[in-house]
């Protein structure tokens, strides 16, 4: 059983070849494709949500595996009973793990940009 930093992992992975190839390599019985398909079912209002939060840049200025990892916790922010700092702090770890150069330039701005999204949504 994958724990749920584990199914983060995994969903973002499924995001990100989605959004980058059109498709997802999936084996059978994966924990985090439930997740992903929840995703995409809110894909409009989630990236909406994103639109409306970024001051002076756009979504698709995004890279890839950073529009994963935010469209990821936005869902969990605005669908699931997780705490806003639990979905904030997974985030942060993932953009450190997975998007952060040599700085914590990326870090920094995902924690702004859930920071907001989150106060958005009370």
């Amino acid at each position: 059983m994958q724990t749920r930093h584990e199914i983060r992992i995994e969903t973002m992975i499924f995001l990100y070849q989605q959004d980058l190839r059109g498709d997802v390599v999936v084996e059978p019985f994966k924990e985090g494709y439930d997740l992903y398909h929840a995703i995409l079912s809110h894909l409009s209002e989630i990236d909406q949500m994103i639109k409306d939060t970024l001051v002076n840049y756009t979504l698709e200025r995004l890279s890839f595996v950073d529009r994963a990892i935010i469209r990821l916790a936005v869902y969990e922010l605005m669908y699931t009973d997780t705490p806003k700092p639990i979905v904030i702090n997974e985030a942060i770890k993932l953009t450190k793990a997975y998007s952060n150069l040599e700085d914590e330039k990326q870090s920094a701005f995902t924690n702004r940009l859930l920071e907001n999204i989150s106060k958005r949504l009370g």
